[in-house]
């Protein structure tokens, strides 16, 4: 490879990585509590800042601790809600879909302005 070749791949990952930091800790900021909903009605909405423990119609268990959501259990064939991680900043999901439970985190404060007109 050239230099510029390198100058180019270093400017590139710089970028990136603003990007992603950016994203990591100035968008998505800690959350208050997660809703839960189920084939798109609203099951509940829970606090983080208190430990508990949720069973969702019989069909997945909700853990919350230390400010995070974890989905514990699930009765879904591939279980991959229970591989995700727990979800701790606002707008963070976690999906289920074959028993269509939606677990989001939300209430952190919102911006004064959500759009700028001229």
């Amino acid at each position: 490879m050239r230099k510029n070749d390198w100058i180019l791949a270093g400017g590139v990952l710089v970028i990136a990585l603003a990007f992603y930091l950016i994203n990591s800790f100035v968008i998505h900021s800690s959350g208050a509590s997660v809703t839960v909903t189920v084939d798109g009605d609203v099951y509940g909405t829970y606090s983080l800042a208190e430990a508990q423990e949720i069973d969702i119609n019989g069909t997945n268990h909700l853990s919350i601790h230390d400010g995070e959501a974890d989905m514990t259990d699930a009765d879904c064939p591939d279980k991959l809600c229970v591989h995700q991680r727990a979800i701790s900043r606002d707008r963070e999901t976690i999906v289920c879909l074959p028993n269509r439970v939606v677990v989001e985190v939300t209430g952190a404060e919102e911006p004064a302005f959500d759009s700028i007109a001229k």
